[in-house]
């Protein structure tokens, strides 16, 4: 998150990914404030002209060199952060996208410090963003259902 986006005088618009490979799922472990550390779903800010699933595609290939095709888009995620005077420090809505994996290895870069494909039952050992579980538990039933057509 670069410095323009903190103090924002409106929220910002992004997408996200839960790429799916083999009955596992990408996830990555986040290079750069906030939320450094822990585990998350490749994604970045929508650019103007781009719809909701081009962002989330081309953020992926961006930030960790792996192509897909899109399963569906689920339930919009809204991150806000407060400084303690309760001006708002950080203000994100996220479009998280299920997605199938059509080509490229995943590879690690200044937002992706860390890189993991993890079955469902692995999720719950790791550090997340907030919210990030529920999310997975929706992007696992969509891509099952996709699966099965």
């Amino acid at each position: 998150m670069t410095r323009d986006r903190f103090y924002p005088t409106r929220p910002f618009l992004a997408a996200s990914v839960a790429v799916f490979r083999d009955g596992r799922v990408l996830l990555a472990a986040r290079g750069k404030p906030p939320g450094e550390g822990l585990f998350s779903l490749p994604g970045g800010q929508v650019e103007t002209g781009e719809t909701l699933g081009e962002a989330a595609l081309r953020e992926l290939h961006e930030e960790v060199g792996v192509k897909a095709k899109l399963i569906g888009l689920l339930s919009p995620v809204e991150l806000i952060e407060r400084e303690p005077d309760g001006r708002v420090k950080h203000h994100v809505v996220i479009a998280p996208h299920a997605v199938r994996w059509v080509s490229g290895e995943p590879r690690t870069g200044p937002e992706a410090r860390e890189i993991r494909w993890v079955t469902q039952s692995d999720i719950a050992d790791l550090p997340m963003t907030p919210g990030l579980a529920g999310i997975l538990d929706l992007a696992f039933r969509l891509e099952q259902q996709d699966a099965c057509r």
